[in-house]
């Protein structure tokens, strides 16, 4: 069965016991990595790995000795209790074997999770976990933390008190770091707070959070195609501390543009426009550069090109030029000339 947006965060939030198997598969490692572990302590406990109730795979393994992973769900443990068998890293290679194990499964055997790598809509191995009622695929992309996931980590935390000004910092530190990252910070916070019940604070916040934090290219062009216009300066004043030059700046974003434009001049509307793309986008991501391509429209989005192509021109002419003062101007112009 595959899982989704709301019903996804509810798995991962209070996974069903009732499930025999579950793959979680996607692009981003840091997040896959944190949800197989929350699920794997909700299904069997903290004490799974000291009792031997809980058995981790790797792919490569399992490539060479199929037969690891059915023994792993058959066999009998020395303590009472659910047990687990964790297979890191699949492929579609070993979907045979895994439609083998699921086919196997009986009551009382352990839980499967397996995690994987990107996989599109007509994956083999999706299809082995998404026909069985009770086994589960939940695709895991690389999108912001959630406000709700915020809340989850500081509620385990013990961190009740938050100002909602120090609440908005969080969620901006989540856009720009990994959801393992924002965890270190959020547990590093609640032991700067040990026995202070005074709420948090964006002192509190700013003293354990990283004083640098590194950027991505694609935040800065999300940032303009969205007219986050304030955040243009900060995000570019990161990707140059990180040696990122202006020609690669303004190069992403004209095959980003491109990409919206062709989205939108596609006769079936962006949304198809974005899945007949090579390669496609799917997931929230998809859902993200479609309301993009509509908030900007065709107009827009050719003058935007044109404004990037002189910028462009500039950057590579034999004049002396201020290379990031640009990227920024034009930047900022594109920002601004989306309307919000």
């Amino acid at each position: 069965m595959k899982l989704a947006g709301v019903k996804a965060s509810a798995f991962f939030a209070k996974p069903d016991k009732s499930c025999a198997g579950l793959l979680i598969f996607g692009m981003d490692a840091e997040k896959i990595n944190t949800r197989r572990q929350e699920v794997t302590q909700a299904l069997v406990g903290d004490a799974a790995m000291d009792e031997m109730r809980l058995t981790r795979l790797a792919a490569g393994e399992v490539r060479k000795d199929p037969a690891l992973v059915l023994d792993a769900l058959k066999a009998q443990g020395f303590f009472p209790g659910p047990r687990v068998v964790v297979v890191e890293g699949a492929t579609d290679g070993l979907a045979a074997l895994f439609a083998g194990a699921v086919a196997e499964w009986a009551m009382g055997d352990a839980y499967l999770i397996v995690t994987a790598g990107s996989l599109n809509a007509r994956s083999k191995l999706r299809k082995v976990f998404e026909a069985p009622q009770n086994f589960y695929s939940i695709g895991i992309y690389d999108d912001p933390t959630r406000p709700e996931e915020v809340d989850k980590i500081l509620a385990d935390v013990g961190l009740s008190n938050v100002s909602p000004e120090a609440k908005k910092y969080l969620m901006a530190l989540a856009r720009d770091m990994g959801l393992g990252d924002l965890k270190q910070v959020i547990s590093k916070l609640s032991l700067y707070k040990l026995k202070d019940d005074t709420p948090v604070e964006i002192a509190d916040v700013e003293a354990c959070a990283p004083t640098t934090l590194d950027a991505d290219i694609d935040d800065v062009l999300h940032i303009v195609a969205e007219a986050r216009c304030n955040e243009v300066g900060p995000t570019l004043s990161r990707l140059a501390g990180q040696g990122v030059n202006a020609t690669a700046l303004c190069i992403g974003a004209m095959r980003h543009f491109r990409m919206l434009h062709a989205a939108v001049s596609d006769p079936q509307g962006p949304d198809v426009g974005f899945s007949r793309a090579r390669p496609p986008v799917f997931g929230p991501r998809k859902d993200r550069l479609v309301r993009q391509a509509r908030g900007w429209g065709g107009a827009r989005l050719e003058r935007a090109l044109q404004e990037l192509m002189d910028a462009d021109l500039m950057l590579r002419s034999s004049r002396p030029v201020p290379d990031m003062a640009v990227v920024e101007r034009v930047f900022i112009r594109l920002a601004m000339m989306r309307p919000k």
